[in-house]
């Protein structure tokens, strides 16, 4: 009975949490949410981003209508999210990340088969292909050889490039006063694994059409 009541309460608490930060993401960053290849619908997917801040993976689950979003999980850094009691509370509750450990030598599970293993479970996922962020000059890094294997893994799930603009702009690393600038979040046409695809083949096409979908610099 009581650790009922303590799994209600921290249900409760990290779903007002998630309304508070889904609102303040939206405030500070001016969301606008673009779905220029596919609809917001309740198929599973894999959301794949570019990479340039930690807020990142919030502003696509806050772009995602609240009925998705509750089905859609990231894909994050174990060794960030466990850090603290309180970002342990936010990873595991408010956004139900599937928590990677990035330690090969060190971990007891395969972050493909818990990528796979959430999405059998009926959950859609955000997930950062190029591993880290990127702070160089280039519009995309090349992309860690994940989600190649999981799209071979799951050959029926559509894979949704993501482009985030500008969020590295309005939170630029060390400044702790949002710019006020527009985030754009646009959700692209999904792609799958070709049959007999290479893997190298099919990294590069997804990241080119990836890169296809950030803004033209003027």
């Amino acid at each position: 009975m009581i650790e009922q009541a303590r799994l209600y309460l921290y249900n409760a608490i990290a779903r007002v949490t998630g309304a508070a930060v889904s609102l303040f993401a939206r405030l500070i960053t001016a969301l606008r949410p673009v779905w220029l290849g596919c609809e917001p619908i309740a198929d599973k997917r894999v959301y794949f981003a570019n990479h340039t801040s930690n807020g990142d993976f919030v502003v696509v689950w806050t772009a995602l209508p609240p009925s998705l979003r509750s089905q859609t999980r990231p894909v994050a850094a174990a060794d960030y999210w466990l850090a603290s009691r309180l970002r342990s509370f936010a990873g595991r509750w408010v956004f139900n990340a599937v928590l990677i450990d990035r330690r090969p030598d060190m971990r007891t599970e395969n972050p493909v088969d818990q990528i796979v293993a959430a999405l059998d479970d009926g959950y859609s996922l955000i997930l950062f292909p190029e591993g880290k962020r990127n702070t160089t000059a280039e519009a995309v890094l090349p992309f860690k050889t994940g989600l190649y294997h999981v799209a071979a893994a799951r050959p029926d799930v559509d894979l949704v490039p993501v482009w985030i603009a500008n969020l590295s702009r309005i939170m630029p690393k060390g400044e702790i006063i949002p710019l006020p600038l527009l985030c754009t979040v646009t959700f692209g046409a999904p792609l799958r694994l070709n049959e007999g695809e290479a893997k190298a083949d099919f990294l590069l096409r997804a990241a080119n059409e990836l890169r296809a979908l950030a803004p033209v610099a003027t």
